[in-house]
């Protein structure tokens, strides 16, 4: 259904524990040649084992190894799952890949280091890379910070435009919550901030997401059809 509707899925099951390869690539093959993958990167590179979300990792973590994971430390359990997490994006044929991190990974002089250290270490051409930072990240820091690294930031589309590029990649989690509905005139505008970006992905990540997709993909179509 997703193929015959969308042109574009990020998979967020790759945050939580990453598929087997042969799993990405059977995704790939199903797909419409013209349909495009993105994918977040593993939890294991921008998480740490406290968090909630590593309830679903498939496999435990010894104790006296979870200081080694998250928050894009540099350390050999955090390289491998970097590693990891680019080989199933090879197999899924995905190339813009979305690093979420946690409020808990503030705006410290260590955790900028981290990150700037992590980023440089994995530049590659293969892949586009994406910063979706939370809490308490000013905006005007997070965007030096991506265009001092040669990465694209994902931030609030409504709370100020975003550093001019060759991408927008926006995620909409709703404006007041996950059971948020987005207005007529709320996509209305995102398709005007889209508009100014060679390429702009505005992915819905709220309760009604499809809803939205489909109601955001119709007004781009009236829209596209009154500028041709």
């Amino acid at each position: 259904m997703y193929y015959k509707d969308f042109e574009v899925m990020e998979v967020q099951q790759t945050f939580y524990q990453l598929p087997r390869l042969d799993t990405g690539a059977k995704w790939k093959e199903e797909a419409p040649p013209n349909f495009e993958f993105t994918m977040k990167a593993w939890q294991l590179i921008t998480h740490r084992p406290s968090s909630p979300t590593y309830r679903r990792l498939r496999r435990p973590i010894p104790e006296a190894r979870k200081k080694n994971y998250g928050f894009f430390k540099s350390t050999e359990e955090v390289v491998e799952a970097w590693s990891k997490t680019a080989e199933f994006a090879d197999a899924l044929g995905a190339e813009k890949i979305v690093f979420q991190s946690p409020a808990s990974f503030f705006p410290s002089s260590d955790h900028i280091q981290n990150i700037k250290l992590f980023f440089k270490k994995i530049k590659t051409d293969s892949f586009r890379f994406i910063w979706e930072p939370r809490g308490r990240w000013e905006r005007k820091v997070v965007e030096r910070l991506c265009m001092e690294l040669g990465i694209t930031p994902c931030l609030d589309p409504f709370e100020g435009e975003s550093v001019q590029g060759d991408l927008l990649y926006v995620r909409l989690h709703g404006r007041e919550g996950y059971r948020y509905t987005y207005s007529e005139s709320e996509m209305r505008e995102l398709i005007q901030n889209g508009g100014r970006y060679p390429q702009a992905y505005l992915m819905f990540n709220n309760v009604s997401m499809y809803e939205d997709a489909l109601h955001f993909k119709k007004l781009l179509e009236e829209e596209n059809g009154q500028r041709g």
